[in-house]
């Protein structure tokens, strides 16, 4: 279970809130073009992969390469753009290098199927043992300042004496959290050994892999989105009924 000191944690990412709060004034952070990342991490490598294969094109390993080239150099520079290093964000690119160097070598597609089943799973694991720290993953996915009021809901689960009951919702969050990260775990396995049946090395192979990635947004992230959703409803009424607040009052107004 989820030490009591989880609650006092909260307060004291508050104090650090409240700080930024009073920074009105100073330069916000960029927010990332949803448009852009989709084109360089779906759209263009599926679109290469699909149609640039062919050796009158760009032949079999250059479009592999090129195709790839633009998930790792618009994460590398989302990385760099933000001035600090994202775990997740970092993760991602070595999942793109992984598939480019499992493709580009020839081996066997079972590589593929366990690599991608490897991220999300690797991903939800670490948000359970989380539980175990001062900063359980729960709070970066959901639970953070850029969301909700975590002042004024520190303030009310205090008064309410509800901080035992809202360290257990945190720890059933989590289990819903890791639970949307299994389950793109068995889809994304699901996804290559179906999609995948040519042999590495040839075009039909790259055509498959771009059809792999173009499927991966609506065969995974729709399912797991909606699992999220579910997590988040569950937060939500979680926290109102702690705490007595509306959800007007415990989201931050923009």
């Amino acid at each position: 279970m989820m030490k009591s000191s989880e609650t006092r944690s909260l307060s004291m990412q508050d104090q650090d809130s409240s700080i930024s709060d009073q920074a009105d004034n100073s330069p916000k952070q960029k927010q990332e073009n949803q448009l852009l990342s989709l084109a360089c991490n779906l759209i263009i490598p599926s679109l290469i992969l699909t149609m640039l294969s062919d050796p009158q094109y760009l032949g079999i390993k250059l479009s592999l390469v090129v195709a790839l080239a633009f998930p790792i150099i618009y994460g590398g520079h989302y990385l760099l753009d933000r001035g600090k290093l994202n775990p997740f964000s970092a993760l991602g690119i070595i999942s793109v290098g992984l598939t480019g160097g499992i493709s580009l070598m020839e081996l066997d597609v079972v590589y593929i199927a366990i690599k991608e089943a490897a991220v999300p799973a690797i991903i939800g694991l670490a948000t359970l043992i989380s539980l175990k720290t001062s900063q359980p993953l729960i709070r970066t996915f959901l639970l953070n300042d850029n969301i909700f009021e975590t002042k004024k809901i520190t303030q009310a689960l205090q008064e309410n004496n509800s901080e035992v009951a809202f360290d257990k919702l945190l720890v059933n969050a989590s289990w819903i959290l890791a639970g949307s990260f299994l389950l793109s775990s068995i889809l994304n396995y699901l996804l290559a050994v179906i999609i995948l049946t040519a042999d590495p090395g040839t075009v039909a192979w790259n055509e498959q892999l771009g059809k792999m990635t173009a499927l991966s947004f609506p065969v995974i992230a729709l399912p797991a989105t909606l699992v999220l959703l579910a997590d988040m409803y569950y937060l939500f009424r979680g926290i109102t009924k702690l705490t007595g607040m509306s959800v007007e009052d415990i989201l931050k107004q923009k």
